[in-house]
């Protein structure tokens, strides 16, 4: 992988196992906005990024190789090795195979655990275009502005201070329902320090799914997910609706399944590698098998 500067771009050339409309529509993430074939605009960590990908080459518009390294690289998880990663999981099953080579390009990002939490609070019984629009709603209500490229003006995700100051009602008005006091309750968690990124870095998985149900509307779907997207824990596997049926249908015989027995199930078989299989299994069922 060839990463370089060329007006006032950056330029990454022979990336592998990447596909960047794989990467942001697979549910993962919900900041963004497509404006061609393999080229979108998204929003994280207080930039915009106007990025597009030719074939195995991409390029990150109006950046430079500061924010690649401190931002970009980690977000894209461009260091791992998803090659490996591949193997690993096939390894542990084959029947995973179609999967993987469907969803090829599939990576995990690595975003920030405030708007993740928040995100997936928003996506329950909500389609992606839904919680995208919402998503859209409270950071152009509430978070800064930002000039991107060729001055296009977008709006960043709000910090903690600024959505725990807000009211419920201003929450309804950006269409998110009965979950504004879930909201509310995550904002107060984490602006009072109960519920923090650091406290739950230091813990094991289940003390940290178990922190973050205090939450009032956090179940264990929402937590694992904030785990896995948002805090890194690669290990979690998050169970919907989608991936109980395509478990029950793959490993349990079509029969009815608890969610907590197919977690169980997954971590045994796919161990550190979970989320990953979790990931290619969830967007090959969600387009291929449950239209």
């Amino acid at each position: 992988m060839k990463v370089y500067a060329k007006d006032n771009n950056i330029i990454i050339e022979e990336v592998q196992d990447f596909v960047l409309s794989q990467i942001l529509e697979c549910g993962q993430c919900f900041h963004f906005d497509k404006t061609a074939h393999e080229e979108y605009d998204i929003l994280a960590f207080d930039r915009v990024l106007h990025i597009k990908q030719v074939d195995n080459s991409l390029i990150l518009y109006a950046t430079n190789l500061e924010d690649y390294e401190n931002i970009w690289r980690i977000y894209f998880d461009m260091e791992n090795d998803y090659g490996n990663i591949k193997n690993q999981i096939a390894e542990a099953d084959s029947l995973l195979l179609p999967a993987i080579n469907d969803k090829q390009g599939i990576r995990l990002l690595n975003q920030d655990f405030f708007e993740t939490l928040i995100s997936f609070i928003i996506s329950q019984n909500k389609q992606i275009p839904q919680i995208k629009q919402c998503v859209k709603n409270i950071s152009h209500k509430f978070g800064k502005e930002i000039i991107g490229y060729n001055g296009g003006i977008f709006y960043s995700f709000p910090d903690v201070e600024t959505l725990n100051s807000v009211s419920e009602e201003e929450l309804r008005e950006c269409k998110v329902g009965f979950r504004a006091p879930y909201i509310k309750s995550a904002c107060k968690a984490v602006y009072d320090g109960t519920v923090t990124k650091e406290k739950l870095d230091r813990l094991g998985i289940e003390d940290a799914r178990e922190l973050l149900m205090t939450i009032k509307g956090v179940g264990e779907k929402v937590a694992n997910c904030v785990l896995l997207f948002g805090l890194g824990r690669r290990e979690a596997f998050p169970v919907d609706v989608w991936m109980k049926r395509i478990m029950e249908q793959m490993y349990f015989g079509g029969k009815d399944t608890k969610k907590c027995d197919i977690e169980t199930f997954a971590n045994h078989k796919f161990g550190a590698f979970s989320g990953y299989a979790q990931q290619y299994l969830f967007d090959y069922a969600r387009t291929n098998l449950f239209k």
